[in-house]
Order: C-alpha cells, then structure tokens, then sequence
C-alpha cells in the first residue's frame, strides 16, 4: 500500500504505491483517481482502505480537485464540493490532506510545533506558477515556523521529454528543473525544480523520496501506460 512512509511528531505522512486495491485493470490495485475512468464503488474503497491506515474516516480526508494552478485553500473540515486548488493546508487535527499524481510532483509540508500541514501538487504549470511558494505563504500565515517537506515520487528528468522552448519556460523560473533524457533530448526535472523553490522558501528540512514514476512498476504512470490511475501523498496530524 505504501511506497514510503514516516511517522514521527505526531504527523504521518505517506506516498501509497498500486499494491492493496480493489480496481481492476488497466487501474489496476490502489487507484485513489476519481476522475480516471476507474469505477466509483471501486476508488471509494480504495480511498477508504488509505483512511483506514491513518486512523480515520472517508470524510476526513480531503482531496483537491486539481487544476495546474497556483491556488492554495486552508480547510478546517472536509468541504462539501470539489475543491479546485493545487494546495491544501489545515492546522486541523485529524484531518488528512491528499495529493494525487501519476507523474507530477507531490509535496508534503509540516509544522508539528504549530500544528500546521499541507499537500501541494506540482506538475510543470504549477512549478513554474509558484504553487510551491504559495503553500508555504499560507502555512506560516497559519502560525508554520519551522516548516519541514518532503517530495515524493514523479517522473524524473531522464523520462520527461518536451520541446526545447517549454524546457527554458520553465528553467527561466527555475534553472534547476533544466534537464535532458537518457537519449539527449530536451527535459524538465518538476522534482528539482521544487525542491529548490522550497530551498528558496527558507525549508531547510527536506526530504527527497528516490523514484520515477515512469520506471518504478509499482507506482501509476500517465506518461508510460497512458489510460491508468493515481497514487497520493497523504499527511495527517495527530490522528488516532
């Protein structure tokens, strides 16, 4: 069920991988996507069975409905309809924030002392749009000093092939994101280039969990089987 996951000062926070799913193929395991084309009955008890792991409920666990953007939502319960930003934070206990990708970057941030956390999903638009920066804005608006990150699985630059002038587009933002394909060919590394926007940010305790999404079978990838699912990063504090 998990590709990584640590607990530690009361905050847990997790990337889940393909394996303890019920849908079927070409979803094929734990696909949490609810907007992929996999059936309903089968995402819910898959969202559920994640719950279950941190210690709550199917409605206290929050999805974004994700748009490529720069938004960024506080949230004190889980909102009735969709939630369309690119990051979620809460000083909620309880309540777990999720991310979905299958090739974007996911990033999750917390504060125990203040209690503070949230989850960011940064494809290439929200990179280069600042999600990132703006998720820690709103986390110290919040009361986050000392704000840890962790980034999670995507696809790595040797697999993220683009034309060459969407490459500098976003190596102008961040130049640490320029990168070329195991054949030579022009790239964007997301990863990299969040990490140092975080760096920037002043986030000094960074972890950065090894791992392509398009190499590793165990997690979905858009860029390599097209039609599949979705795998999250999720953090919660002080659950039960």
């Amino acid at each position: 069920m998990f590709f990584w996951r640590d607990d530690k000062d009361g905050v847990a926070r997790a990337f889940t991988d393909r394996s303890g799913g019920v849908s079927e193929a070409p979803y094929s395991g734990l696909n949490l996507g609810g907007h992929v084309g996999d059936s309903p009955e089968a995402v819910r008890e898959n969202r559920i069975r994640v719950a279950s792991e941190f210690g709550v409920g199917l409605e206290r666990l929050v999805f974004m409905d994700q748009c490529h953007g720069s938004d960024v939502a506080v949230v004190s319960e889980k909102p009735d309809g969709p939630l369309a930003v690119d990051g979620v934070v809460t000083a909620e206990p309880g309540l777990a924030l999720a991310v979905l990708v299958a090739d974007c970057t996911p990033v999750l941030l917390a504060d125990p002392v203040a209690g503070v956390v949230g989850a960011v999903h940064a494809g290439r638009p929200g990179m280069t749009k600042g999600v990132v920066p703006q998720a820690i804005s709103a986390m110290r608006d919040l009361g986050a000093r000392d704000i840890s990150a962790v980034v999670g699985p995507s696809v790595c630059g040797r697999c993220y092939e683009v034309p060459l002038d969407m490459r500098e587009e976003a190596a102008a933002v961040s130049p640490e994101s320029r990168a070329v394909t195991w054949t030579g060919t022009p790239a964007i590394d997301v990863a990299a280039g969040v990490v140092a926007q975080l760096t920037a940010a002043g986030v000094e305790n960074l972890t950065w969990v090894p791992g392509c999404a398009r190499e590793e079978a165990s997690l979905y990838s858009y860029r390599r089987d097209g039609t599949t699912g979705r795998f999250a990063g999720v953090v919660v504090r002080g659950a039960a």
